[in-house]
């Protein structure tokens, strides 16, 4: 891994990290009467106003081609993505979302093998890949004393996973012709379009909002400012820097930082069961980076 790779690797643990503690803020949201397409669509409306002011100039894409892969991923990466993980997590346990995501890697991987025959996946991605899934079976069903089984549920949650995988693939396949702060931009506005629908069958509540206290606010800034805003556009930079396959990697982190929020701000213990996930997780990340996968990741690093 050179130095310049590096801080690619190291932003996307950074960016992650973030993403892990966005479970916590999207329960505390839910248990204060927001449905899971409003949080969606008040955390996006703020990401889009913070990103109009840093990229205003450009409207449109090239073509119509490049505008609809846009639009697919304000929808897969957006609006469906993070309808369907606020919906799960409504209906059934935060263990079981978390753990299910965590499939999404893999599911990305194979995406990316069926869509992209030049970049070839090496052993070390499937290797890290087992070992940080075995580290988040044991870091997520350590504390699930009463793990349920949710049909509903669990199915939303895979098609979560799935559609972060779609969203990657669009990700990209515009990368290089476009730069982050547009593609971002171009995401919110598409997710924002495209939550619109589900207001017919469950509208909104301005007033619940406005009338909410401190805490819900900082929370909902919190998924907008910082899980929203920022990490979609250090995210899109990671996957243009270090790859599809690489940088998906990294989300097998998300029950270790979700873990250890829960223990500061639940009051959540963290037993040795979950430290050994937690290690098997790290462990199987520095996997999963150690041997670059050839084709076009070898030509980003000449």
């Amino acid at each position: 891994m050179g130095a310049g790779k590096g801080f690619y690797h190291f932003l996307a643990v950074m960016t992650v990290a973030i993403w892990g503690a966005t479970f916590v803020s999207t329960k505390i949201l839910i248990n204060n009467g927001l449905s899971p397409n409003e949080i969606f669509f008040y955390r996006f409306l703020i990401a889009y106003a913070g990103i109009w002011i840093i990229s205003h100039k450009r409207i449109f894409a090239d073509s119509f081609k490049d505008e609809l892969m846009l639009a697919c991923a304000g929808l897969f990466g957006g609006s469906l993505y993070f309808l369907t993980e606020n919906t799960a997590l409504g209906i059934t346990q935060a263990s079981n979302v978390s753990f299910l995501l965590c499939g999404t890697p893999i599911l990305t991987t194979v995406l990316t093998r069926m869509f992209f025959r030049d970049e070839k996946i090496s052993r070390m991605v499937y290797l890290g890949s087992a070992v940080a899934l075995a580290g988040v079976a044991l870091v997520v069903f350590d504390g699930a004393t009463n793990l349920r089984i949710s049909p509903a549920g669990d199915l939303l949650t895979l098609a979560a996973a799935l559609s972060w995988g779609f969203y990657s693939i669009f990700i990209r396949k515009l990368e290089n012709r476009y730069d982050t702060p547009f593609i971002t931009r171009k995401v919110f506005f598409y997710g924002l379009v495209t939550i619109l629908p589900t207001f017919i069958f469950n509208r909104p509540d301005p007033g619940l909002l406005f009338s909410s206290g401190v805490s819900v606010w900082l929370n909902l800034l919190f998924l907008a400012v910082m899980a929203s805003l920022v990490c979609f556009m250090t995210w899109n930079v990671v996957l243009k820097h270090i790859g599809v396959v690489k940088s998906s990697s990294y989300l097998y982190l998300n029950p270790v930082i979700t873990c250890i929020t829960s223990a500061i701000v639940l009051g959540e213990k963290i037993t040795p069961v979950a430290v050994t996930g937690a290690l098997c997780i790290m462990t199987g990340v520095w996997l999963a980076g150690r041997q670059p996968a050839r084709g076009r990741e070898q030509v980003r690093r000449r």
